[in-house]
């Protein structure tokens, strides 16, 4: 449903959000629920991409030579 948003998010300068709103069948409140929570969205993305980074350098650290080690 986020696609949704984003996409009348993108669209309401070239047409009205409510008639975006009712052509997708996407409730006012749900819309600007979802566009109210955008800080905490992009928050939440910086936090877990900050954490993935992490852990790939702590597995890395972790496991010296292991990437050269032949499988085969």
């Amino acid at each position: 449903m986020s696609e949704v948003y984003a996409f009348i998010e993108a669209e309401k300068t070239t047409h009205k959000v409510a008639l975006l709103r009712r052509l997708l069948k996407v409730a006012r409140s749900s819309f600007y629920a979802w566009l109210a929570g955008g800080k905490a969205r992009s928050a939440r993305k910086a936090t877990d991409d900050a954490l993935a980074h992490e852990i790939t350098v702590l597995h890395l650290a972790s496991t010296p030579g292991c990437a050269d080690l032949d499988t085969t």
